[in-house]
């Protein structure tokens, strides 16, 4: 199912966005499916064989301009993260009467919910599929976007280059939109309770710890089978989020890894400050339960392959064949009279295709060209992002390293500073001993080489508690530094991306004019090519000719036929 989505196919009727125009280039092919944001639809460039998923967002969260706004920034920010886990927004915009949209990559998989839905997964699987969100969302969380709303059916499993179970997140980022206060009562709480961390369930902000909180929920999911709270009655299973302990796995699947399971129970702390630290802390926990498995691929126990590619979508005839048209349509009409006495009225048709084809195979070119330039465009744009998030990524993991050693080297220097503490207690006592030693030499001796004693192990303990300070002081200046430096990064992305984005939209008009040319042309071509069919398809000379020009006909404007239009354009 592409995207993983909710699949659609027993709605009723037939979808009217079905053959509709999208910001002047994206024509709807199918409905895909629909999630708690919108309806995604496969779509295809007019004019360009480039197929697309592209997805409307929900009529009731269009309605106000700061939500667009705040909308069209947050999947822009999205975007930037630009990694290979997390689905590529190709386009984003508004159309002409306000609607939102965004055109992705289209992808053909299985979501994280259907395969959960099967029960317990084998733990190499299970880690597998929870290391690439793992990365995923570290790259996310170094440049400032937060999911918010992470859950098994925003997860998709695809293939690529051959590989089974390579993960693509979804929905990165919009789940923000639906928490404008002025879309509900004061005090509601968004999301998805079964996957809610314990501060979202009580309303307030997620941060990158709350999509650690849901990573752990389906964590204990692929271990167990099931969820660690459930409840048909939301508030309960809210409130159970916000203050139940969660289950231990080992308790319902007694097989569980010791070590999966310590990995569980830390993220789904309620406490966020308990959890990992960030993304890279768990990563490395993940990575070593990966190289202590054995080196074993997992195979489903049913025997499916997911590797197998679904077949690809239908392919749309270009304006190439408008040209074959045109020329039946000559065909048709010298058939139809030798003479050459065909009515002023046909013959002008006849003429007006040609000229109507030609102008499409030009525009068709131009478009190509454009969409050419826009590609490396976006090439480029990829590339730097890519190169930008990958240093971001090594200047953040070395930052969590290095803020676990300064927390360490804290925890030691708390651990001198009391030792100091009670060296100075005992010196202290030592010197009240000298005051009560009274008059006799061996009692003064004992109590000088007490105090001794006492002040060469509080010099020891003060020079110790200095150099564990020193050591954290030095390790949190490094780790400020690094901090620094990704902030320098993230502020360069944002201005490329922003210069980057002025570019693509101008290309990107430019598209979009020439296609509503075209799509100009084409309604003309399609009266044309009408009036020449009503003429022709009484006179028996052509009755031959006919099959194969209504084959032509039929086969441009199958989304008229899909709808029920019984004309043919």
């Amino acid at each position: 199912m592409p995207h993983g989505q909710r699949n659609s196919s027993s709605a009723k009727g037939v979808d009217p966005m079905l053959g509709r125009v999208i910001a002047g280039r994206y024509r709807l092919e199918a409905r895909a499916g629909e999630g708690g944001m919108g309806i995604v639809y496969r779509a295809r460039h007019v004019l360009i064989d480039r197929v697309v998923a592209l997805k409307l967002i929900r009529p009731d969260l269009r309605g106000e301009t700061h939500l667009r706004a705040w909308m069209l920034r947050e999947a822009r920010a999205a975007n930037r993260v630009d990694h290979a886990h997390i689905i590529d927004i190709h386009d984003i915009g508004e159309t002409d009467d306000g609607e939102l949209y965004l055109v992705m990559e289209y992808l053909v998989g299985t979501s994280l919910a259907t395969e959960l839905a099967r029960g317990p997964m084998p733990l190499a699987r299970g880690v597998d599929i929870l290391e690439q969100m793992c990365a995923a969302l570290s790259r996310a969380h170094d440049l400032g976007v937060v999911h918010r709303d992470l859950k098994s059916d925003n997860v998709l499993l695809t293939t690529r280059g051959g590989r089974k179970d390579f993960v693509k997140i979804l929905d990165f980022g919009l789940a923000h939109l639906a928490m404008d206060p002025r879309l509900a009562p004061k005090g509601a709480v968004f999301g998805t309770p079964e996957y809610m961390s314990p501060e979202q369930a009580r309303g307030e902000e997620a941060g990158p710890q709350s999509d650690l909180y849901a990573l752990g929920v389906l964590f204990f999911e692929m271990l167990t089978g099931q969820l660690p709270f459930r409840s048909d009655d939301r508030e309960t299973l809210l409130e159970l989020q916000r203050t139940a302990v969660a289950p231990k796995p080992r308790s319902i699947k007694a097989d569980v890894l010791p070590a999966a399971e310590a990995i569980v129970i830390k993220l789904l702390e309620k406490d966020r400050r308990k959890r990992f630290q960030d993304g890279h802390h768990l990563h490395e926990e993940l990575k070593a339960i990966q190289r202590a498995l054995p080196n074993t691929q997992w195979e489903l126990a049913s025997g499916e392959n997911l590797a197998l590619p679904p077949p690809p979508p239908p392919q749309s005839p270009g304006v190439i064949e408008w040209a074959s048209r045109a020329a039946l349509f000559s065909r048709l009409t010298s058939r139809a009279y030798p003479g050459g006495n065909a009515p002023p009225e046909i013959h002008d048709a006849v003429a007006q295709a040609w000229d109507l084809a030609s102008e499409a195979s030009r525009l068709e070119g131009e478009v190509a060209s454009h969409s050419r330039k826009l590609e490396a465009l976006e090439r480029r744009g990829r590339a730097l992002r890519a190169e930008i998030g990958r240093k971001v990524e090594e200047l953040a993991h070395e930052e969590s390293r290095v803020l676990r050693e300064v927390a360490s080297e804290q925890v030691e220097a708390g651990k001198a500073r009391e030792q100091s503490r009670l060296a100075e207690l005992a010196e202290v006592e030592a010197k009240h001993g000298i005051e009560a030693s009274g008059t006799s030499p061996e009692a003064i001796r004992a109590a000088h080489e007490k105090l001794g004693g006492a002040i060469a192990v509080l010099e020891i303990r003060r020079d110790l508690l200095l150099e564990r300070e020193r050591r954290a002081a030095t390790k949190d200046a490094q780790a400020r530094d690094l901090r620094k430096q990704i902030d320098e990064l993230r502020g360069q992305l944002a201005r490329y991306a922003e210069a980057l984005e002025e570019d693509l939209a101008s290309g990107r008009e430019k598209v979009a004019a020439r296609t509503r040319e075209g799509l100009a042309f084409e309604k003309t071509f399609g009266e044309v090519s009408m009036l020449l069919l009503s003429h022709l398809k009484g006179k028996p000379e052509v009755r031959d000719l006919l099959p194969e020009l209504i084959a032509n006909m039929h086969g441009n404007f199958s989304t008229a036929a899909a709808k029920g239009d019984s004309r043919l354009p």
